[in-house]
């Protein structure tokens, strides 16, 4: 496999897509900020009224810090199937700049780093509504966006992967459909996985959102103990396992 070839252009390239967000910014991140509340309203307000404690917890303690981890995931993963292969085959993005000095790896892992970026920003807004609702019961919470930029880079590689395996932009719903969704469904952040069947807990331990929900959710409540350790290097072990795949992907697909 080739070597990576990254230059300081990257951050060049990263500007760039930061650049474009500033543009738009209230509408990107209108879509990723009131979906949250909804669920905190109808799930953690609403049903929230009906349903147990879950692990000690009022139901709304226990869902908020979830909500944070998957709002950080889905908002990568949009941004790195559905935003990448706009910019790649629709715009031709990618082609301009590879027409200068710019390397493809450059522009492969300014995606990736810019679907991080979007996982640290909607996730932190989600920590700061819940923070203002009084759901934030420590200061280890300062800790949650660097997890989240370690749990978005590996989402974002991840996502960058679908995109560079599939032929056209309608594949993306099976992506979500077959992948993200139930992710987000058995993860822990609607209830614990200790209730599910053992083959089912085996698999959520595959999980990446899992692992994030963990973090996110012992920060959030204090509840800070060794094994958040190894949640922790699971995601950054997956991650560099994974990296370099997309990066072979997005070359075979946009050097042809």
């Amino acid at each position: 496999m080739k070597s990576l070839d990254v230059s300081p252009l990257v951050w060049q390239v990263l500007r760039r897509h930061l650049i474009v967000f500033s543009r738009n910014w209230k509408t990107n991140l209108s879509f990723n900020f009131f979906e949250p509340l909804l669920y905190i309203a109808a799930l953690g307000l609403g049903l929230g009224a009906y349903v147990q404690p879950m692990e000690g917890l009022p139901y709304l303690n226990y869902l908020a810090p979830g909500l944070v981890a998957s709002s950080a995931m889905f908002a990568t993963s949009y941004e790195c199937t559905y935003g990448t292969f706009v910019r790649m085959e629709y715009q031709k993005t990618f082609y301009a700049m590879v027409a200068t000095p710019v390397s493809i790896d450059d522009v492969i892992v300014a995606e990736i780093l810019y679907g991080t970026f979007k996982s640290v920003l909607y996730g932190s807004v989600i920590l700061v509504v819940i923070l203002a609702l009084g759901l934030v019961a420590s200061p280890w919470a300062l800790l949650v966006p660097p997890v989240l930029a370690v749990g978005g880079f590996l989402f974002a590689v991840l996502s960058m992967i679908w995109t560079g395996l599939v032929p056209n932009i309608e594949n993306f719903n099976y992506f979500f459909s077959l992948i993200m969704t139930p992710l987000f469904l058995f993860s822990g952040v609607f209830f614990p996985l200790s209730g599910l069947p053992r083959i089912i807990q085996t698999l959520a331990w595959a999980s990446p959102l899992c692992h994030v929900v963990n973090l996110v959710r012992g920060l959030v409540l204090g509840r800070v103990h060794a094994a958040l350790i190894w949640d922790f290097m699971w995601l950054v072990t997956l991650t560099a396992v994974l990296f370099p795949l997309p990066l072979y992907l997005m070359r075979r697909l946009v050097i042809k």
